[in-house]
C-alpha cells in the first residue's frame, strides 16, 4: 500500500464525496481520480450514486462520473489500511 492509498483511505471510514476528500488531502483532481480507480480494482474502496446506491465498478461510467461519487472502504480495504 502507498502512502496516498493509506491517505485516502483514512478519509473513508465513512461514505465521502470526491470533493470533500480532494479538499481534505489537497491532491490534483486526476490523482485522486487514479488512486480512487487503483483502489476500486483492488477491492478496497466501493463507490456510491448516493450515500445508499452503490454504482458497479464501470470503466466508461467511472471516467465520465468520478466526481459525482461518493466513496467508502470495503472491509478488505479497512482490513489492508488497519495492518499497514
Amino acid at each position: 500500500m502507498t502512502n496516498l492509498e493509506f491517505e485516502v483511505l483514512d478519509q473513508l471510514y465513512f461514505v465521502e464525496s470526491f470533493q470533500k476528500i480532494q479538499q481534505e488531502l489537497s491532491l490534483e483532481e486526476l490523482t485522486l481520480k487514479e488512486v480512487l480507480k487503483d483502489m476500486i480494482e483492488k477491492g478496497w474502496v466501493k463507490c456510491f450514486s448516493d450515500r445508499y446506491t452503490e454504482v458497479i465498478m464501470d470503466t466508461k461510467l467511472f471516467e465520465e462520473k468520478y466526481t459525482l461519487y461518493q466513496y467508502l472502504a470495503t472491509k478488505e480495504g479497512l482490513l489492508a489500511h488497519n495492518s499497514r
